[in-house]
């Protein structure tokens, strides 16, 4: 009898289908790695199992040791023994590791917390793991490696017999990793059932009983891991065909607007991690230029960094037509003729409570309005223009922003962008969560403002988006550059392949 069932899960956001009948089963003892594109629903399906999503907002069952459960919350998960440890670690680093292992569940007498008791526990827990980890230590003075172990500790002392890991070596040195793997080891054959989700190849066939792929929130299959290959499950994770959703591109290339050499750009946390490490690209007008990679790659980062934007340490060598610019902050960067479209735009791109004629204008206020006296007139006037173009739906400029849908949301960011008459403009995840009818739409004004001489720098975690947009794509994978493909050259198993590592002539 598996341990866990999943059957038939099906999620919906407005306009998406997000899981689309998903069938996943874990034996107790089984290493089960979960892999598939960003977004293609692997972690809904964890939110589903945890109780992020609980039952009613999602269709289908889950089943544990032969008995249908239902959790109305993250708490019902917990009691039923899962237990997940997502990428962005949890721990409360001003607390000690065994407040930590314990928080909300200390041990007690006559309703004071048994201190004693406490750190006892936390201790044992600990040497049964084989870490030599000092309870009373506080959490954020431990490195991010140690950290990660205590959330594994942490997450066994509510004994989970389901543990699911989303990515847990993405910040971990080498010796850490092999720490990690040692203690999975153990686990393993304490008859824990553990679901991997790492975009990390090699450490998934180095650890798994069983992959199973998802795609497009569907489960495209499931192989014992010893009768698949890398090469089987890359093709199986991406899979699509291109199709006429996107424009066929006419761009006519000119000369290089932008050149960045040798960006590197360190970790805000840890000053001595490089998140980006030592990229060079350019961009030509009338080109749109793909930035390809997984998770962490530091696709965003790079981008963010050149823009001047980044609160971390950061260096880099730019160059707008031929010419060596420094940009220290992002008014330097709109100066020099820079936009920037980033990937939250409910964070960074909107002010939700001001109307769309506020938002569109307010990167170029002073070149449609005036330098010194603001004309509401004048607004008005430049932000009609990119609202007819872009088609966006309100009743006119003065529409709250954070009432319009996703989509429209989206086209009030880039027409803001394109009131600056930008020379080049960085495209962070432009269509993310937005339905297809919009993504179309911004699709063939990507293609158009790209014909028009833009220089167009683009990330996308939706690899057809990157292929069927791009006229040139460069890969990262880790904070390094992977991989660069023409439009020709460039399939998704090849940049696939770069992303993950494995492109076997990666020499940039």
């Amino acid at each position: 009898m598996p341990l866990l069932e999943m059957y038939d899960i099906q999620k919906d956001f407005p306009g998406v289908r997000a899981l689309d009948g998903v069938t996943f089963t874990l034996d107790a003892g089984e290493f089960h790695a979960l892999v598939g594109e960003n977004g293609a629903g692997k972690s809904t399906l964890m939110k589903v199992l945890s109780g992020v999503y609980p039952a009613g907002e999602f269709a289908g069952k889950i089943v544990i040791e032969g008995r249908e459960v239902s959790f109305s919350g993250i708490r019902d998960s917990e009691n039923a023994g899962i237990a997940i440890i997502f990428q962005e670690l949890s721990l409360v680093k001003e607390l000690s590791v065994g407040e930590n292992i314990f928080l909300g569940r200390a041990p007690s007498r006559f309703g004071v917390i048994d201190w004693t008791e406490l750190y006892r526990r936390a201790a044992e827990l600990l040497r049964g793991l084989g870490l030599s980890i000092d309870p009373r230590a506080k959490a954020g003075s431990l490195g991010i490696g140690q950290q990660q172990l205590v959330e594994i500790a942490k997450a066994l002392s509510r004994d989970a017999r389901i543990l699911v890991l989303d990515e847990p070596t993405a910040a971990l040195t080498d010796a850490e990793v092999e720490t990690l793997f040692h203690i999975l080891d153990g686990l393993k054959a304490r008859g824990v059932g553990m679901i991997y989700i790492s975009h990390r190849l090699d450490e998934v066939f180095r650890m798994s009983d069983r992959i199973t792929v998802l795609r497009d929130g569907r489960t495209v299959a499931t192989h014992a891991a010893a009768d698949t290959n890398k090469d089987a499950i890359i093709a199986e994770m991406v899979g699509r065909e291109v199709t006429d959703i996107f424009p066929e591109p006419k761009h006519s290339l000119g000369d290089v607007v932008l050149r960045a050499e040798s960006v590197t750009v360190f970790s805000e946390d840890e000053p001595d991690k490089r998140i980006v490490d030592d990229v060079s690209f350019d961009v030509r007008a009338g080109e749109v230029l793909g930035i390809a990679g997984l998770m962490g790659a530091g696709r965003s980062e790079l981008l963010t960094a050149i823009f001047g934007a980044w609160q971390g340490r950061y260096t880099v060598t730019l160059e707008l037509a031929g010419r060596p610019i420094a940009i220290k902050d992002p008014r330097d960067a709109i100066r020099a003729g820079i936009g920037f479209v980033t990937e939250d735009r409910k964070r960074y791109g909107l002010i939700l409570d001001q109307t769309i004629l506020d938002n569109m204008t307010l990167a170029a206020l002073k070149r449609v309005s005036g330098r010194i006296f603001t004309s509401r007139s004048d607004e008005r006037r430049a932000a009609s223009m990119p609202m007819r173009s872009l088609r966006i739906k309100a009743p006119s400029v003065e529409t709250v922003a954070g009432t319009l849908s996703g989509g429209n949301q989206q086209k009030v960011v880039l027409g803001k962008w394109l009131l600056t008459e930008p020379r080049v403009l960085f495209l962070d995840e432009p269509t993310r969560g937005i339905d297809v009818g919009a993504k179309q739409e911004i699709y063939a004004e990507i293609n158009k403002l790209a014909e028009t001489g833009l220089a167009i720098v683009l990330v996308s975690s939706e690899l057809p988006e990157v292929l069927g947009l791009s006229d040139r794509i460069v890969v990262l994978h880790e904070g390094r550059k992977t991989g660069e493909f023409t439009r020709a050259e460039a399939t998704a198993e090849l940049v696939m392949a770069a992303a993950t590592g494995h492109y076997p002539n990666a020499n940039f």
